[in-house]
């Protein structure tokens, strides 16, 4: 195959959805979010902490004190496009179950606690 091939079957092949995890090995502290492009999304994030852009302040800044290795990213859950358009909302409520089972609030998490 050539390169120009290779890069229209990466394009066309189905994006793995899901919820991904950002794990602080130091402090055992997650960071949860969601993805309709898993690998895409763990790249993005990736991205973001290196390059000191990422919304979440307090990940920001601990991955900037502990530096990359002290952060492990992970797939928790995926989950197949079944077609119905829903994807999005379908995700929506994979992560809110993601988030009530780990509790990732406070010193145990990077969220903000939910009122």
């Amino acid at each position: 195959m050539d390169k120009k091939e290779i890069k229209k079957k990466y394009k066309l092949r189905p994006a793995d959805m899901g919820i991904f995890q950002i794990r602080n090995l130091a402090s055992g502290r997650v960071y949860i979010g969601r993805a309709q492009d898993l690998n895409g999304m763990l790249n993005s994030e990736r991205f973001r902490l290196r390059n000191g852009l990422h919304a979440n302040r307090e990940l920001q800044e601990d991955f900037r004190e502990l530096g990359e290795e002290s952060f492990e990213f992970t797939i928790l859950d995926r989950q197949a496009d079944r077609g119905r358009g829903n994807a999005a909302a379908d995700l929506k409520e994979l992560e809110e179950l993601w988030l009530e089972k780990l509790r990732p609030f406070g010193r145990r998490g990077y969220h903000k606690e939910r009122r």
